[in-house]
């Protein structure tokens, strides 16, 4: 486990705080809102009985001659009012407007996504293996970005397909009917991690260099040599950051998942630079060559809030290591990892699906 994070902060005391804080500050923002509601009411009524009060004019007192000229001016008086309460309204507006927005983005619900990159596939398909699976767990308020990765030769059970590794549930789908795979994927993934996820993300790894490209390189500082570079800063241009993410000349699919952890971060805070914003246009051109997703659009500011935020304070690196699984080789001689589910779902829940 590679965790940016301080222990303590998965205490029980920490999660009792954490809930606590969340109740008061929802029920703070609810009674801010009820007390502004009743104050203006009670200053519109007040309002409106001092005026109705002044405009009671006794009619019989007057003589029929002045009868109609006070009845146009209450007419008249009566239409200002109208106007009045509809101004008074807007700050109304303005202030449920402002508690939207913030239950919209502080609300300590997380989003949660699943990642796939998929490698190798035919030119203009996906017809490929998902090599990367990474799980998000994504909170703006902490604000918390939790990502869970999986080895791609984890041995487990597919549905309508059988026993076979991880990464191929996308494939075998894909290959039969084109856009099946990222469901096939998903339901793989909460079948055998006991999740809920219904969002994915799916990026064509051979597209990716023109992602990369668009937004000028990227810059990767590496603390231990890894991929064949020595410790230190690197500025990649797409061709070189594909090559890091695929190399595998420091050792077995647990490296490749460190490499992949490293090259995640380099590229959200590639993203969330101010200087890259100038060629954002750019990314934005090449994302549908390299991406698909069907996260809706509404919550992608919450999303990159989260992303923004945690860009600051770090990463939740997880990964499903080998204290969690044992290799073994089956009948076609295929090497792949035994997964030992009792640790890997108790590090799940005590890791990943906590807030």
């Amino acid at each position: 486990m590679i965790s940016i994070w301080r222990p303590s902060r998965y205490s029980p005391a920490y999660s009792v705080v954490k809930v606590a804080y969340f109740y008061h500050l929802t029920i703070f923002f609810v009674k801010l809102f009820f007390q502004f509601i009743i104050v203006e009411m009670s200053e519109r009524s007040s309002q409106e009985t001092q005026k109705i009060l002044q405009d009671t004019i006794p009619v019989k007192s007057y003589n029929r001659r002045y009868r109609k000229n006070d009845q146009k001016k209450v007419r008249k008086k009566n239409v200002i009012k109208k106007e009045r309460r509809g101004c008074s309204g807007c700050g109304c507006l303005t202030i449920l407007f402002i508690l939207t927005v913030l239950i919209y983005f502080l609300f300590p619900l997380p989003n949660r996504f699943l990642l796939l990159g998929i490698d190798r596939s035919p030119p203009g398909t996906m017809t490929g293996r998902s090599d990367t699976i990474m799980v998000f767990s994504v909170n703006p308020l902490l604000p918390v970005v939790k990502v869970l990765s999986i080895p791609r030769d984890l041995w487990v059970t597919i549905p309508d397909v059988g026993e076979n590794r991880i990464n191929t549930a996308h494939f075998f789908a894909e290959a039969k009917e084109t856009g099946t795979g990222p469901g096939a994927a998903l339901r793989t993934v909460n079948q055998n991690f006991q999740l809920g996820i219904r969002q994915y993300i799916r990026f064509n790894l051979e597209n990716f260099p023109a992602l990369i490209d668009s937004l000028g390189g990227i810059s990767l500082s590496l603390s231990a040599p890894m991929s064949g570079y020595p410790a230190g800063t690197y500025q990649l241009n797409g061709t070189q950051a594909l090559a890091f993410v695929r190399s595998r000349s420091d050792g077995d699919d647990f490296f490749r998942i460190r490499q992949g952890q490293v090259f995640l971060t380099g590229f959200i805070r590639r993203i969330l630079d101010p200087i890259t914003w100038p060629r954002l246009p750019l990314f934005f051109a090449a994302l549908p060559g390299a991406m698909d997703t069907n996260i809706p659009f509404w919550l992608w500011p919450r999303i990159g809030l989260a992303l923004a935020r945690a860009s600051l304070t770090g990463i939740d690196a997880l990964v499903i290591d080998r204290s969690m699984v044992t290799g073994f080789t089956t009948s076609e001689d295929a090497q792949v990892l035994n997964p030992d589910w009792p640790k890997i779902l108790e590090f799940i829940k005590l890791n990943w699906l906590k807030p």
